[in-house]
């Protein structure tokens, strides 16, 4: 049985104090990233997703930036593997298939790569480091109409 949780899309002006506490927690204690390139100029322009558990507690973080980027996903350690990560992606995928982006792309981490190469995210440059942490930029390609891949439409 999975543990309920939601997914909301927040601002930064209203969300920002819970959008902080996860990649606070994620991204400057857990991996160590310099929590003064953690906050930045996208932070505002962005489009936010925020995922709480049953009790309103954040819990992961995405945002969008308006020519396709996603960036700051961000779970934290004891959701990882419950689905949060890929309903996060998920949500900033169909919002930018909503507002007419075409191509998605993003920097992962080396080791999330297979992670989103499960949400249909190719590989295409060279590794780099960002942060201290070796990324890779990935992208996909959206078609207009949302689409699942696990179901198949049988006439």
């Amino acid at each position: 049985m999975t543990t309920p949780f939601t997914i909301g899309k927040v601002t930064w002006g209203a969300s920002q104090v819970d959008l902080l506490k996860v990649r606070r927690e994620v991204f400057v204690v857990e991996q160590g990233v310099p929590e003064e390139i953690e906050i930045d100029e996208h932070d505002p322009v962005s489009i936010h997703f925020l995922a709480r558990d049953i009790a309103g507690v954040p819990i992961g973080t995405a945002r969008l930036l308006p020519e396709g980027r996603i960036g700051r996903m961000a779970v934290l350690a004891s959701w990882r593997r419950s689905g949060v990560g890929r309903a996060l992606l998920s949500a900033a995928m169909e919002t930018a298939r909503e507002r007419g982006n075409s191509r998605l792309y993003l920097h992962a981490q080396v080791h999330s790569i297979p992670f989103y190469e499960s949400l249909g995210f190719s590989v295409c440059g060279d590794e780099f480091d960002e942060a201290n942490l070796p990324h890779r930029e990935m992208e996909c390609f959206l078609l207009r109409e949302k689409q699942n891949p696990k179901v198949k439409v049988v006439q």
